[in-house]
């Protein structure tokens, strides 16, 4: 007696996302493109509205990414940890000033908020945090090493941020100098706090067991999960930020300053993408 297994149209109908869900993340990172290229041309209360809508939907791109080559278990701890750790650090800096200097958000511009801070804040957080965690990891070749590079790849994409959202006056500074050189209204300690909340964080999500990464002390093996999503969206971050600034906002300084410091990592990881694994 023989089985014979079947292996025509639709026979694997039932293994796995459908292939519409599996297009979630690039749905997400197609709209979070065309709304941030929206942006730089709306103006007023328009604009706080794309950016909470961005924010939205690239959090969607990174949650969804992560969930279909991750799973669920880990996507909710990297969501718990992002989300939970950017509200705590956004609190404890709007009360104490610790560790980006005194500053508070503009009430009523960034939709609703939890004891000051908006919902929107620690999303933004989490929405960053999966690609640059992806950035340290495929440039570094040690845990510690996946570590400190994420964390710059986190931390340097405020440099872009912060003027931004000074520039629309949805935070501000009790007291902003010394600022960072070309970048005035940002004092330097807010990125210094960045690096250092951004590398508490990246450890944090580095200890997460993933199958594409061994512990932390231990070399990092070939990615097998596809990134381009993610990593994407991060370049086009760095890109897009070095656009806005030179030719729609006015501040030049910021889009080369920017442009530097998050290309220092935006740049290698651009090239080790279009590496092909052996």
């Amino acid at each position: 007696m023989s089985i014979r297994v079947y292996h025509g149209p639709h026979s694997d109908r039932h293994d796995g996302p459908s292939p519409w869900i599996r297009r979630l993340p690039l749905i997400f990172a197609i709209a979070t493109v065309l709304l941030q290229i929206a942006w730089p041309l709306a103006n007023g209360s328009m604009r706080a509205t794309l950016t909470i809508a961005i924010v939205c939907t690239f959090f969607l791109a990174s949650l969804s990414h992560s969930w279909l080559n991750r799973g669920w278990g880990w996507t909710l701890a990297w969501a718990i940890i992002s989300i939970g750790f950017g509200f705590v650090i956004e609190l404890v800096g709007t009360s104490t000033g610790l560790p980006f200097s005194t500053y508070s958000y503009q009430p009523d511009t960034l939709g609703w908020t939890v004891s000051n801070v908006p919902v929107v804040i620690p999303l933004a957080w989490a929405m960053m945090s999966y690609p640059a965690l992806l950035v340290g990891r495929r440039l570094a070749s040690t845990g510690r090493g996946a570590v400190i590079l994420a964390a710059w790849a986190f931390a340097s994409w405020d440099l872009f941020l912060d003027p931004q959202m000074v520039g629309e006056g949805y935070w501000t500074w009790e007291s902003p100098d010394p600022s960072i050189p070309g970048i005035p209204g940002i004092p330097i300690v807010n990125f210094l706090g960045w690096l250092l909340a951004a590398a508490v964080l990246m450890f944090l999500l580095n200890r997460l067991p993933d199958p594409d990464w061994r512990a932390p002390s231990a070399p990092a093996t070939r990615r097998r999960t596809p990134e381009a999503v993610p990593g994407a969206l991060y370049l086009w971050t760095w890109l897009g930020g070095i656009i806005a600034n030179v030719f729609f906002l006015g501040r030049p300084a910021v889009g080369i300053i920017g442009g530097i410091a998050m290309g220092l990592v935006a740049i290698p990881y651009a090239l080790r993408l279009t590496e092909r694994a052996p």
